[in-house]
């Protein structure tokens, strides 16, 4: 099956033969595109990031774990979701896969229905991820265009200060206020105030996380 490379992939990561060969054509059959790998290093040398999808993952494999390739994804700041699957579940382990952000851990058997609906639910959370960030990148690239003090004038719309507010905030006048706010629209490509105001609350959110609040 050729593979577009804006369409869904689900990554098989699995080191017994039978077991790929098992999901892969279980997958296959509903129509959506599969590709599967023997290990953990032999995915990450195969996978692009670019490619939207999802991965379905044995939790003991030989060399590096399921949840060292997890890890491994985390430090590389890859963040495709997870459904893992194991013959031998514990606790620890399924503790360890939620923390950091699996979809699901499956104990084998499983149900093929089960299976394919948290497919179907791990697919959804990739497409709206990567809505996100890309949402994300163009508003950080619109930020890059604001002086710092269109910055700041934009940071106190998002806590709601009138013009007046704003002004005396930062020794301006009103109408110097009103000029900064008419280039951020311009800049951030608001087409009203209300747009603005939308932008400047995700902006202010943006500023959280990345001070880690």
């Amino acid at each position: 099956m050729s593979i577009n490379k804006a369409d869904p992939l689900v990554y098989v990561v699995d080191d017994e033969f039978a077991v790929r060969d098992s999901l892969t054509l279980l997958v296959e059959a509903t129509g959506q595109a599969v590709r599967s790998f023997a290990s953990a290093e032999e995915f990450l040398n195969g996978y692009s990031p670019d490619q939207p999808g999802c991965l379905l993952l044995d939790i003991r494999m030989p060399t590096m774990s399921g949840l060292e390739l997890q890890d491994e994804l985390i430090a590389r700041d890859i963040c495709i979701p997870i459904i893992f699957i194991s013959g031998h579940a514990r606790i620890p382990d399924s503790a360890h896969a939620f923390r950091a952000g699996a979809v699901d851990f499956l104990e084998k058997p499983f149900d093929n229905e089960t299976l394919m609906e948290r497919i179907a639910e791990a697919l959804k959370k990739d497409k709206e991820n990567r809505e996100q960030r890309t949402e994300r990148l163009v508003l950080e690239n619109y930020l890059g265009s604001l002086t710092r003090r269109e910055t700041k004038v934009l940071s106190l719309i998002a806590r709601g200060d009138s013009n007046k507010e704003i002004g005396k905030k930062l020794g301006i006048s009103n109408r110097t206020v009103e000029a900064h706010r008419a280039r951020i629209m311009e800049k951030m490509k608001a087409e009203n105030l209300a747009d603005l105001m939308r932008i400047a609350m995700r902006f202010d959110r943006l500023a959280d996380d990345k001070n880690g609040i």
